[in-house]
């Protein structure tokens, strides 16, 4: 039975990636050599790191001035490296769910937070509106998607100060005007690759902003100088992000997978809106293209079990809603193809069939 993997992250991968990053595994270019024991100071290694920096910078059209470096410890030791690097005094926060919340966290510990907007009173069901970015702090934190919830900020907003992202389950799935941007960052297992690799894009002239002491591997600047070799990299995780960048840019690049993306979140949402059994969770207006949430209307929850165990049989994996919410989530990644969507919306219509009072 085919299986559609759904999984929140790490998370389905291009086939093709999969595919040549087991074959590098036993032999590397026909170097007789496995990707998992070439020297990471060898030049294969080497054309493999320039190639995926390459690849990530022109598909993200990323300008002058920015510099991207592979790093370890995923988006999780970013929120500590954030206010490490770059708070003096006092930060802005967008609190849209519980990877905000743990960001916001982080930074308290180098000075004072301010919450711009939260919208935890509604269990992070849309994202907030109409609020102030201040003017005095020393930049301003968002999490465009939220994978957990559901919700998703899909522009690039203006900032009186340097505007710094976690991208960890959006980046290549729509276009980002990164000059609006001082840093973005992300663990790769959602659209870019295996986990183990953490992308960071930052902007040259962010460095040297705090007066505080900064330990050598927590220092952007130490992984600026010789990028991303400091230290021994995830060779093989950054092997595999380039072959998902090399399989983005066959397609026509982020403008078309923006376009795929869309089309199969619209399918499912549709069915979710039209169905007398499932409804959505999020506000219309911030639903996420990555990560759909749903439940089953009331008078429907006590088959939300019985609807798992059925679509488990239809070969649907990963798509129990997180705890923090209940129900189904399923995760529409860059790499999830259409037919998977289908598979699942046919679940649901014959489920809904043969069960609606």
């Amino acid at each position: 039975m085919k299986k559609h993997n759904f999984n929140a992250g790490p998370s389905i991968l291009p086939r093709i990636a999969v595919e040549n990053s087991a074959k590098a595994v036993l032999d590397l270019n026909g170097t007789g050599l496995s990707l998992l024991e070439i020297s990471h100071r060898s030049k294969d290694f080497q054309a493999i790191l320039d190639e995926t920096m390459a690849l990530f910078k022109e598909l993200l059209a990323i300008p002058a001035g920015y510099q991207v470096i592979f790093l370890g410890g995923g988006a999780s030791l970013q929120f500590c490296m954030v206010p490490y690097n770059f708070l003096n005094k006092k930060a802005a926060y967008l609190e849209t769910g519980v990877w905000a919340k743990k960001a916001i966290k982080e930074a308290k510990f180098f000075g004072e937070v301010n919450v711009v907007a939260s919208s935890c009173d509604k269990n992070f069901t849309y994202v907030p509106k109409n609020f102030t970015i201040p003017s005095d702090v020393d930049y301003f934190h968002i999490t465009t998607n939220n994978t957990i919830y559901g919700s998703e900020i899909r522009y690039d907003m203006d900032s009186p100060v340097p505007l710094i992202a976690d991208m960890s389950s959006d980046i290549l799935s729509h276009p980002v005007d990164v000059s609006k941007y001082s840093l973005i960052y992300g663990g790769a297992q959602k659209n870019l690759g295996p986990a183990g690799v953490t992308f960071v894009i930052i902007k040259e002239d962010m460095l040297n902003k705090v007066v505080r002491n900064i330990p050598t591997m927590l220092s952007y600047a130490t992984h600026l100088k010789e990028p991303s070799l400091f230290n021994t990299p995830p060779v093989f995780a950054i092997y595999t992000c380039m072959e998902t960048l090399r399989w983005i840019k066959s397609i026509g690049g982020i403008k078309e997978m923006e376009k795929i993306n869309i089309k199969k979140a619209n399918l499912l949402y549709n069915t979710i809106d039209s169905s007398k059994m499932f409804v959505g969770t999020v506000d219309k207006e911030s639903r996420s293209n990555m990560n759909i949430c749903f439940v089953m209307k009331e008078q429907y929850k006590d088959k939300e079990e019985a609807f798992m165990e059925f679509a488990k049989s239809k070969g649907m994996i990963g798509i129990k809603g997180h705890r923090s919410v209940g129900g189904f989530r399923a995760s529409l990644y860059n790499a999830m193809p259409i037919e998977s969507v289908q598979a699942l919306v046919d679940a649901m219509n014959e489920f809904e069939k043969n069960n609606v009072l």
